[in-house]
């Protein structure tokens, strides 16, 4: 009798650049994903199909119906219920792939838990939407060993760039500082969800050939496109600088969480407060806050509107408070409502 496995993956094994060998070996992959936004949804749902063994779905964010345009794992069910994108994104997963072992993690990425979260990993697949979570998450790879594929969105451009420690140059190699000023996000200038998915496909496409093996196809290159404009432009990187911080001197300035906030913006008007290391009681704070205002809550998270704000919750004390970009407001409104 037909293994079914093979039936599967027929079309993708017949592909010369894989193989039945280089499916064997995404067979025995573990893949994971930081962030599961428009990049991370399409990514995590292409290698759950192409068969990765293993995935984790790293996100610290709740289904809006607003994301629903462009982050194609999630549907309008997700958005009703508030369910946190990780729990939506291996619920989904499964569906698509029973083969695949999926693991959704409701996180934010710091520096106390990203070496534990990418451990394991064949390859780190960036979906985050801030560079201060990218810029750790470089270090932890490089400090590590683990290959990583850079990926960011918005509007009709995109860009990617695979990481092999040692290999190619880094994050901080090609971006030693942060960007200065303000910078276009999704809620300032919009994205399409080809934009997304363009640039998604190439970081696949980088992960597959670091799964299987193929590292000969792996380019040490900035990719950039342009979807609208119709602009394709590949810029080679050549070998890691021989002064990179992170590469060369073996410096970890954001895994020491030097300069890190305890507040962080979240570019929709919101902002996040991760301060609170602490367990809260969902259905009884539910209870105590219903009194004051609009409250729904499931097993995940909590949100509470008192107009014109709403503070959104999750078990380990994080909170999201949406309204609002002053952290002063925020930490007020945390105080007032939740505990100092």
């Amino acid at each position: 009798m037909p293994d079914p496995l093979d039936e599967k993956y027929s079309r993708q094994v017949l592909f010369a650049g894989l193989g039945a060998a280089g499916q064997a070996r995404l067979r025995a992959s573990r893949a994971v994903i930081i962030g599961c936004g428009a990049l991370g949804s399409f990514s995590a749902a292409a290698l759950a199909r192409a068969g990765v063994g293993r995935i984790t779905v790293v996100d610290r964010d709740y289904v809006e119906t607003s994301n629903l345009q462009r982050q194609a794992l999630f549907d309008e069910e997700d958005a009703a219920q508030s369910l946190p994108k990780a729990v939506a994104a291996e619920r989904h997963l499964r569906r698509i792939n029973s083969d695949v072992e999926v693991d959704g993690r409701i996180a934010d990425v710091t520096p106390s838990n990203v070496e534990q979260l990418i451990a394991g990993a064949t390859v780190v697949l960036d979906g985050a939407d801030n560079f201060e979570t990218r810029y750790l998450v470089n270090e932890a790879c490089v400090k590590h060993g683990i290959p990583w594929v850079y990926a960011a969105a918005v509007a009709g451009r995109g860009l990617t760039m695979p990481v092999l420690p040692g290999r190619t140059p880094c994050l901080t190699c090609v971006f030693p500082d942060l960007p200065a000023g303000a910078t276009e996000t999704c809620d300032t200038a919009g994205i399409l969800n080809s934009a997304a998915a363009a640039i998604a496909a190439f970081q696949v496409a980088d992960a597959m050939k670091i799964m299987s093996g193929a590292l000969d196809r792996v380019e040490a290159r900035l990719l950039s496109l342009d979807v609208w404009d119709n602009r394709m432009h590949s810029l080679s990187l050549g070998q890691p600088r021989p002064d990179c911080e992170v590469c060369a001197r073996r410096s970890f300035p954001h895994l020491a969480g030097q300069g890190r906030p305890q507040i962080t913006m979240c570019g929709r008007n919101a902002v996040q407060i991760h301060e609170h290391e602490r367990g809260l009681d969902l259905r009884a704070l539910a209870e105590r806050l219903r009194p004051l205002g609009a409250v729904q809550t499931n097993d995940f998270i909590l949100k509470f509107r008192v107009a014109p704000y709403q503070i959104t919750l999750f078990p380990d004390g994080r909170a999201i408070i949406t309204g609002t970009t002053d952290p002063a407001v925020a930490r007020s409104l945390y105080a007032r409502y939740i505990g100092s």
